[in-house]
């Protein structure tokens, strides 16, 4: 399932995991000294009555006198702007950038997402932006709601406790990402979506299975193994660089006395490019709590 249901949540637009049972997704803490860092996988869209809290997390939660997320810019006024600005070609419909197979594939996978107004919906969209929104719509007609996400929940626990929230990135880099690719990385992008929309449920009951045991190699198999090994451009770009970029920052701030916690895509801490794996090269080591 590669990298589509996280990546597209974390841009209201990342791993998008679903538990419908009591859920003890992966907790992890690094420790020296003088500071505490906590490392919490986490999910974009869940249905309202889904149970995934645990003492550990609580514990964790209430010690730390901060919270990073993803991104915190993420209104909808600002999200719209962007995505005007950064995903939308009314220069060039989308289909005359496709060959006659990949028309067909883009028509049949707007169906079966059951996407409003179809494929024509799709004409002013640049490649990137169509794909996310081909994963995305049957999963917010499933009645998964952005609202209740892992990131959403994590950040009200926090400003009701009056402690500070910060974005490990912003918005508009989380977009660029994707909206600075070449075209023809965007239209692979695209193309992975169609496989995306046919794998239907089946996949992602198996990607609800992995984050609710807090399976992390069944994360990193489900979710980035035929990514990484397609389309290794595009993993490196949407995993490892920035993977690599939060361990700096967690280091960094491993440096200054206080208790942290770190809230991420639950793909972000799985698999051979994990954030644990790129603090542990910067000589941070991690341990997982158990629930």
């Amino acid at each position: 399932m590669k990298l589509f249901r996280r990546f597209a949540a974390a841009l209201a637009l990342n791993l998008l995991l679903v538990a419908v049972a009591v859920a003890q997704p992966g907790l992890w803490v690094a420790k020296n000294d003088h500071a505490t860092v906590y490392l919490f996988g986490t999910v974009h869209l869940l249905p309202s009555d889904t149970n995934w809290k645990s003492p550990a997390l609580d514990k964790a939660l209430d010690e730390s006198q901060r919270l990073s997320i993803e991104i915190v810019d993420d209104d909808a006024a600002s999200m719209q702007g962007l995505l005007m600005q950064h995903g939308v070609d009314l220069s060039e419909p989308l289909s005359s950038k496709l060959d006659e197979k990949d028309r067909g594939e883009l028509e049949k996978a707007a169906e079966v997402a059951k996407l409003p107004g179809g494929m024509a919906a799709l004409q002013p969209m640049r490649p990137w932006l169509a794909a996310l929104t081909l994963t995305m719509a049957p999963l917010m007609q499933a009645g998964l709601d952005p609202n209740q996400g892992v990131d959403k929940l994590l950040k009200a626990r926090m400003q009701q406790a009056g402690k500070p929230i910060d974005g490990l990135e912003t918005a508009e880099k989380q977009i660029r990402m994707l909206a600075d690719l070449p075209e023809a990385m965007q239209l692979e992008f695209l193309r992975q979506s169609f496989k995306e929309v046919a794998d239907g449920p089946a996949k992602l009951r198996e990607l609800i299975d992995a984050w609710r045991n807090g399976d992390t190699a069944a994360i990193a198999k489900i979710e980035d193994e035929d990514l990484r090994k397609d389309s290794p451009m595009l993993y490196r770009r949407l995993i490892v660089e920035r993977n690599e970029a939060w361990a700096k920052i967690i280091a960094e701030r491993m440096q200054q006395p206080g208790v942290s916690f770190v809230a991420v895509g639950a793909g972000h801490l799985a698999g051979p490019d994990s954030l644990q794996e790129q603090l542990r090269k910067l000589g941070v080591k991690t341990t997982r709590i158990q629930n």
